[in-house]
């Protein structure tokens, strides 16, 4: 985590200078300006409800309450030092976030008048990089680019490291009566280091696969909120909910999001009919939650010493017992 935290410092310099100082004014200029743009592609372009209020709304599930769920920004909160600094920097993250996504979309908005034909939206940022920018300073955006993927993938790794290694497996585990009540021992750097091997191997393989990039997003956020967002903002407000319903929950959520989306990718008639519809999320939320609620009401609430243990840390306080040796 020390590790990724200091080359997300090195690359947050780097795809900030390359975005914000560089890539912007430049494609901007080139295109003549926010006047160039609205002479030459048209006032739609300009306009906040041009994709439409369902997409709109699909987009803000699917993205703000995602990253709200998102192990790899959970693990940034749990390194600071203070309260507050991990409240400050989630504020600070959350403008700029704001600010880069306004950035990238006026970076956009310039490629659709300097670039008319493009081929493939995923390599827009490069073309004007290449095409449009001097040498030097297209190789400076380009590494912005680059930096701006390597901070976000070490991350979602050693998020998703983490929690298979603590989480899942000895879940699952203890299905088969494997010590499931077991913890890794949380100190043991080397095999973290195998999963996050193991793991990133995985998704060079998923990136393969699936080479459009607003896809794959689509895809692993769709999972993620359908999946998960009930289960996880259930156990945090809901006393009667428990582990069962949480984990029903979540199977239930992420196959009724994948079926749904699977469906639509067959039956679609349009280009965003399939993956890119706004059904499958809303499908896997309905029914996530439903199942969380039915079977937390038909099975053994959440034992007292778990409930009592919960209630010290929500005070602040540190609890006695470890979470091994908490009953489950």
């Amino acid at each position: 985590m020390w590790s990724i935290t200091l080359a997300d410092m090195a690359q947050f310099v780097i795809k900030t200078i390359g975005v914000f100082a560089l890539m912007l004014p430049f494609s901007l200029a080139a295109a003549g300006g926010f006047d160039g743009i609205a002479d030459r592609a048209g006032d739609e372009f300009f306009s906040i409800t041009g994709i439409g209020a369902q997409s709109i709304i699909t987009y803000f599930v699917v993205y703000t309450l995602g990253l709200l769920i998102g192990q790899d920004i959970w693990q940034r909160v749990f390194t600071s030092r203070t309260p507050q600094v991990a409240r400050w920097g989630g504020s600070a993250a959350g403008i700029y976030c704001i600010l880069y996504g306004i950035a990238g979309a006026v970076i956009g908005m310039s490629a659709s008048v300097i670039l008319p034909v493009i081929e493939s939206r995923d390599d827009v940022y490069a073309d004007i990089a290449l095409n449009v920018l001097p040498v030097g300073i297209g190789g400076l955006v380009l590494a912005a680019a680059v930096a701006a993927m390597m901070s976000t993938a070490s991350g979602a790794l050693i998020a998703a490291a983490t929690v298979a290694r603590t989480d899942v497996v000895p879940f699952v585990g203890g299905w088969f009566g494997r010590g499931g009540d077991e913890r890794p021992v949380s100190d043991d750097v080397s095999g973290s280091r195998w999963w996050v091997l193991g793991l990133g191997i995985v998704t060079l393989g998923l990136a393969v696969v699936v080479q459009d990039v607003v896809a794959a997003l689509t895809i692993a956020y769709d999972i993620l909120v359908g999946g998960l967002l009930v289960s996880i903002i259930g156990g945090l407000v809901w006393r009667r909910g428990n582990g069962v319903g949480a984990g029903a929950s979540m199977a239930a959520g992420t196959l009724v999001t994948l079926g749904v989306m699977a469906y639509l990718e067959i039956t679609a008639e349009a280009p965003y009919d399939g993956i890119y519809a706004n059904d499958p999320i809303y499908w896997g939320l309905g029914v996530s939650a439903l199942v969380y609620v039915v079977v937390s009401l038909a099975t053994r609430p959440t034992s007292p010493a778990v409930m009592a243990a919960w209630d010290r840390r929500v005070a602040g306080d540190v609890p006695e017992e470890t979470p091994a040796e908490l009953p489950r």
